[in-house]
C-alpha cells in the first residue's frame, strides 16, 4: 500500500552511518570493498544494513525537489528551463562546448577497489548483493532474499536510466568486475540505447516480480511492485520520445509505453493509490504529509526534522521562504511562468480569455494560488499561521531604495509550492523534515495521456488530462478548458502544457524539454519537434524578472504600512474572490512593474538569451573517462580526448 524511498534514516541505517564501536559494524566491513567474509550473509540485520546504505548512497543529496540525477542531485538542469532564471553554461550564448574536457563528469572516475559514491560503484553494490545473497545467504528466508534482490534490481535500473538520459548508450555491467588493466573482458563497449532500455526494463520487471505490494511499518518507505511498474512506464515514455526515437510519429514504442503505464495504473490502483483528494486545497496539503502514507506518492524521499546527524533535512523549505519569515530569501518566478498557468476555467491565459498581466492573480487555475505566493497572499508557518507576505519596493526623493519587510525579491511572484505551513521557522526553516514526492500518481496519468496523444487517440488523452484537472476543481465545461484537440500534435502539446503546470518545480520540466528537444529545431539533426507541436523553442527566449514597485516617491517609511494591514488573500476563505478584488484595487492604485537593473538572464551584466546547442541533448564522455577507457567511442557532436570527432550515434 505504501511506496516510499526510505531516506529517513532508521535505527539500522543510523548504525551504518555513525556507529564505529562494534567489531562487526557494517561500515567497517564496507571499507574493505568486496572483502566480506562468508558469515556476512548469515544475518538479515546485516543484509538490511547493506541495503539501507545503498538507499543512502543513492539519495543522500536529494533534499530539494528541483534536484535531479541519482547520486549527484543538482538543480542546474531545472535552472535551464522556464522555471528559474539565470544563465548556466549549457544555455550560455557565449559558450560552445564540444571538447571532451567540457563534457559531463556524471559518468564517474576510474573504477578502483575502494568506496566511491559514483554511478558504476553504485551499480557494483547492486551487482554484489545480487550475485552473493542466494549463495552465501542460502540459509536466509527466501522471501527476505527475494525482496532484497528486488530492491537491488530497482536501484540498478534507475541508475542506468539516469546514465542513459545523460549519455545515451553506456556500457552495461551486470556482474562484479575487479579493476584491472589487463583483463580484456571488462573492456565493455557502449551499448546501444535500445540495449540499455532492454536491460532497464528487464531489471524493473524482475523488481516488480520480487517486491511486495506493501511493506510493514518497520520497513515503511522501500520500493514496491507498483513503483517498479511505474518506473518502467517512465523509462518507456522516454524511449518513445523524439530524443531517442527517430520514428516517434509511428506507434510502436508509444504502444509499449502505454501498456506499461496502464499496467502500473492498474497495480497501483489495486494497492490503494490514486489522485489524492478532490480539491486544490487537498492538492496543496498532500505535499505536507510528513512521513505519512499518501495515496499519490508512488515514490517519495522521506526526510526528518530537527538539528541532528541521524537524518537528512529538507533544504527546499528554507530556500524558498522569504527573508521576512527568516527564510533564505525566496525563489523568484520568471514572468514566463507567471503567464503560463491557465485561467480558472482551464483556458489559456490570453487577453481574449480575460488575462491581465499586471493583475496576474485574478481568475487563475486553482493550482496557481498553491504553487505561488505574491504580495498580499497568505503564507503561514507554525509561529504565525495567518502570515501575509509582502514583497515590494519604493524610492525616496534622493533615489534611495527600500524594500518591504526586507524582501528583496526580483519578481512580483515567488514559489510556495511544497511548503509545510505547520513547520517551524526556528533556525530559518533549516531543519524542515517535509518529504519530497519523487514520483506522483498524477505524473503516471500524464504519462498515459501522452502515449494516447502520440498515438492519435484524442478521446483517451482528453479523459486522462481531465482526471488531473477535475481533481483540483477546474470545471468540466469545454473539456476542462482544454477545448477540442484537433490532431495528435495538438494533443501532445496539451499534455506537455499540463505537465508544466501540474508538475511545476518538481524537477520534471528539464527531462520533458530534453526528450522532446524543445530548445531548438535543427533539420540537419532530424529535430523538428517544436514546429510539429507548434511550440516556441526555448532558444532565443529569456526568463524575465520585475520588481513590484510603489508608483510614487516616498520616504524611508513604508508608504503602504496602513493600507495593507487588513489585506490577506486566502484561497481557503469563503470570500476569496472578494479578497482578490480588494487586492487588485491596491495593486492598481499603488504599484507598477519596474525592470531589473540587471536582467534575470545576463552574461557579465548584459541581457542574454537561452542558447542550447544541439550536441548538448546527449552529453559526451569527458576526457578522464576516455583516457582511462580508450576503447569507448565519443558521442557524435563531441570531440574525443585527442581532439577527434565523436563517432557514437545514440539514435542508432
Amino acid at each position: 500500500m505504501k511506496t516510499k524511498i526510505n531516506i529517513y534514516i532508521s535505527v539500522a541505517l543510523l548504525l551504518v552511518i555513525i556507529s564505529a564501536s562494534c567489531s562487526d559494524d557494517f561500515l567497517e566491513e564496507k571499507q574493505n570493498y568486496g572483502e566480506y567474509d562468508d558469515t556476512f550473509y548469515q544475518s538479515e540485520e546485516r543484509v538490511n544494513w547493506y541495503i539501507n546504505n545503498v538507499y543512502y548512497d543513492y539519495f543522500q543529496g536529494y533534499t530539494s525537489p528541483l534536484s535531479i540525477l541519482v547520486g549527484a542531485y543538482t538543480s542546474d538542469y531545472s535552472g535551464m528551463t522556464e522555471e528559474i532564471g539565470g544563465i548556466r553554461d549549457l544555455i550560455n550564448p557565449t559558450l560552445t562546448l564540444m571538447d571532451a574536457d567540457d563534457a559531463s563528469g556524471y559518468y564517474g572516475t576510474k573504477l578502483e577497489n575502494k568506496v566511491k559514491n559514483e554511478p558504476y560503484h553504485r551499480i557494483r553494490d547492486c551487482n554484489s548483493l545480487l550475485e552473493e545473497i542466494d549463495v552465501k545467504g542460502a540459509n536466509l528466508d527466501e522471501e527476505f532474499r527475494n525482496q532484497a534482490k528486488g530492491q537491488m534490481y530497482y536501484f540498478r535500473a534507475i541508475q542506468y536510466f539516469d546514465l542513459m538520459r545523460i549519455y545515451g548508450g553506456i556500457p552495461i555491467v551486470t556482474t562484479v568486475q575487479e579493476a584491472s588493466v589487463t583483463d580484456e573482458e571488462i573492456k565493455l563497449p557502449r551499448a546501444s540505447v535500445t540495449e540499455v532500455v532492454e536491460q532497464i526494463v528487464a531489471d524493473l520487471d524482475m523488481a516488480a516480480s520480487l517486491l511486495p505490494e506493501d511493506w510493514g511499518p518497520a520497513d515503511y518507505g522501500r520500493f514496491t511492485k507498483g513503483a517498479a511498474l511505474a518506473q518502467k512506464a517512465r523509462v518507456l515514455l522516454t524511449y518513445a520520445s523524439p530524443l531517442f526515437n527517430k520514428n516517434w510519429e509511428s506507434n510502436e514504442r508509444w504502444q509499449m509505453a502505454l501498456q506499461a503505464g496502464l499496467e502500473a495504473e492498474s497495480q497501483l490502483t489495486a494497492d490503494g493509490y490514486g489522485l489524492y483528494g478532490s480539491s486544490a486545497k487537498d492538492w496543496d496539503e498532500m505535499f505536507s504529509l510528513d512521513n505519512t502514507f499518501c495515496s499519490e506518492a508512488v515514490t517519495v524521499q522521506l526526510l526528518g526534522s530537527g538539528n541532528t546527524s541521524s537524518y537528512l533535512n529538507n533544504s527546499w523549505e528554507q530556500n524558498i521562504r522569504l527573508s521576512s519569515q527568516d527564510g533564505g530569501g525566496g525563489q523568484e518566478v520568471p514572468k514566463e511562468m507567471i503567464d503560463l498557468f491557465p485561467m480558472a476555467d482551464g483556458s489559456r491565459p490570453t487577453a481574449a480569455n480575460g488575462y491581465d498581466e499586471f493583475l496576474f492573480f485574478l481568475d487563475r487555475d486553482p493550482r496557481f494560488y498553491r504553487t505561488f505566493a505574491f504580495s498580499g497572499s497568505k503564507w503561514g508557518y507554525k509561529e504565525d499561521t495567518e502570515s501575509a507576505v509582502w514583497a515590494y519596493r519604493w524610492v525616496d526623493d534622493s533615489d534611495n531604495t527600500y524594500y518591504s519587510d526586507n524582501n528583496q525579491v526580483s519578481s512580483p511572484v515567488f514559489v510556495r509550492k511544497m511548503t509545510n505551513t505547520e513547520v517551524t521557522n526556528e533556525s530559518g526553516f533549516e531543519y524542515s523534515g517535509t518529504d519530497i514526492f519523487e514520483y506522483r500518481y498524477a505524473e503516471l496519468l500524464l504519462n498515459i495521456a501522452e502515449c494516447y496523444a502520440a498515438m492519435g487517440d484524442m478521446a483517451n488523452c482528453s479523459a486522462y488530462l481531465g482526471k488531473v484537472r477535475n481533481r483540483v476543481g477546474i470545471p468540466s465545461e469545454n473539456n476542462y478548458g482544454i477545448g477540442t484537440l484537433t490532431d495528435k500534435y495538438d494533443a501532445i502539446e496539451a499534455c506537455l502544457y499540463e505537465r508544466r503546470v501540474e508538475l511545476a518545480y518538481e524537477g520534471k520540466r528539464f527531462w520533458d524539454v530534453q526528450r522532446w528537444m524543445l530548445y531548438n529545431d535543427d533539420a540537419s539533426a532530424g529535430n523538428n519537434t517544436c514546429v510539429k507541436l507548434g511550440v516556441t523553442p526555448l532558444n532565443g527566449t529569456q526568463r524575465t524578472g520585475h520588481y513590484l514597485q510603489y508608483n510614487e516617491v516616498a520616504t524611508s517609511d513604508d508608504p503602504l504600512a496602513g493600507i495593507r494591514e487588513d489585506i490577506v488573500v486566502d484561497p481557503d476563505a469563503g470570500n476569496f474572490e472578494e479578497q482578490l478584488q480588494s487586492l487588485a484595487t491596491i495593486y492598481s492604485d499603488n504599484f507598477e512593474f519596474e525592470e531589473l537593473p540587471t536582467p534575470m538572464d545576463n552574461v557579465n551584466g548584459e541581457q542574454a538569451q537561452i542558447d542550447w546547442k544541439q550536441n548538448y541533448y546527449i552529453m559526451g564522455l569527458n576526457s578522464g573517462v576516455l583516457t582511462q577507457n580508450p576503447w569507448l567511442e565519443q558521442t557524435i557532436g563531441w570531440r574525443d580526448a585527442s581532439g577527434g570527432e565523436g563517432t557514437f550515434d545514440y539514435r542508432e
